[in-house]
């Protein structure tokens, strides 16, 4: 070969070097700008919760501050209200703006062994005693009424007031308060990009505008949350059907939160929590992003079937009060010491009630026998366990696929 004949040709790998550098150099630009927007979303969020926290008392009068890290790691009792606030909310098809009721109160308790977690839903036409109530306007406090409708307590004396009212019922401290309205319901189904439900029968409830054909459905925004809200559309139209429904459509959010390891995943908390952040109301003990996200993890170490839902033990009024219910002492305080003394509460097997019935396909046809095995061997089990509660007692558990009926 002459030396005209003869060319030097350079290597390819510098090149693919220089290539690799450029995208290394790129993917770090992007996640910078992601931690600097990040960092700066994570000051305002935290500066907005803490100036949003309310004052919040046990029933002894002491106020409930942001708890220390041997709290966090110890049982963790939180109450969630869902107000049923028509003003801002920015729609007629709510109603008329009027008394700001509580439209959901669910008492939420995570043993510190975090083996079990319970949502126990109290019907907002439960009748029960309020005890005195700090005024949130200042100045003399609301006097204690022997008598009263439960989610009447957030008309009488706030959010504070329904706290203070389910600690009296229950026996049970209750640090952690947070509520939640209508648009935040909307918001935050928008952020975990909507629920999947199962309905059983058709839902043609117009007092929601909700119209569901039996089969399987996707709820986001307005329609999740007039899933939420029906009561004339599932069941028998009591409260209690609804708590049955809103049940359906919760444990399908837990399977999904865990299932994507969103509980547990920062970003996904923090869309979540700037989702709801202006459509929320959380106690002062509870305006820490670190505490938040600790509480996640908390309920993201409990197994699917070890997260309980319950009803609160009840029977019909009657007289002047038939269409409430009371408390059926004796049941319900089974369950209250039980929570007190952060014992596990678990179901043998789903009894569901009025509302909602167990999904056909809950277990895989394809599965199916060697499942029956496995569920009466657990049954069995579970009947010999002093955890397992009696047959009376109504609920589910976040692994049990359920359809709203």
């Amino acid at each position: 070969m002459s030396q005209s004949e003869f060319q030097f040709i350079e290597p390819e790998r510098p090149k693919r070097r220089r290539w690799i550098r450029y995208l290394l150099l790129a993917i770090a630009a992007i996640v910078t700008v992601a931690m600097v927007t990040l960092g700066g979303g994570v000051v305002y969020v935290s500066t907005q919760l803490r100036a949003a926290g309310i004052e919040v008392f046990s029933t002894d009068g002491e106020t409930f501050d942001l708890p220390t890290a041997e709290e966090i790691n110890g049982p963790i009792n939180l109450l969630l209200i869902g107000s049923d606030t028509r003003e801002g909310q920015g729609s007629t098809a709510y109603g008329p703006v009027g008394a700001e009721l509580a439209d959901v109160i669910i008492l939420l308790h995570i043993n510190e062994e975090r083996s079990n977690a319970v949502a126990m839903s109290f019907p907002r036409d439960l009748m029960i005693a309020v005890p005195e109530c700090p005024n949130p306007e200042g100045g003399a406090p609301y006097p204690a009424k022997e008598f009263a409708q439960i989610n009447a307590t957030m008309n009488y004396g706030g959010p504070a007031c329904t706290l203070l009212a389910v600690q009296s019922l229950t026996g049970i401290e209750i640090p952690y308060l947070a509520m939640i309205d209508f648009k935040g319901v909307i918001a935050m189904s928008e952020a975990v990009g909507g629920v999947d439900v199962c309905v059983a029968e058709p839902i043609d409830d117009d007092y929601t505008k909700l119209y569901l054909d039996a089969g399987e459905h996707t709820l986001i925004g307005e329609e999740a949350l007039a899933f939420l809200r029906t009561r004339h559309g599932v069941g028998d139209g009591s409260d209690l059907s609804r708590i049955s429904n809103q049940q359906v459509f919760l444990t399908s959010l837990v399977r999904k939160l865990k299932d994507e390891g969103a509980l547990t995943n920062p970003f996904t908390m923090f869309r979540l929590g700037t989702a709801a952040l202006n459509n929320m109301t959380l106690s002062r003990s509870l305006t820490d992003l670190g505490v938040i996200y600790g509480m996640a993890r908390e309920v993201n170490d409990v197994d699917l079937d070890k997260i309980t839902f319950l009803k609160l033990p009840v029977y019909d009024l009657e007289g002047d009060f038939a269409g409430r219910v009371g408390v059926s002492t004796e049941r319900a305080t089974l369950l209250f010491d039980k929570l007190a003394n952060d014992e596990p509460l678990v179901l043998a097997e789903p009894n569901i009630g009025p509302g909602a019935v167990v999904a056909e396909d809950s277990v895989p046809v394809e599965d199916a026998a060697e499942a029956d095995v496995d569920v009466e061997q657990s049954t069995e089990a579970a009947s010999e366990s002093e955890d397992v509660l009696p047959e009376w007692v109504q609920g589910t558990n976040a692994s049990v696929k359920s359809c709203s009926s």
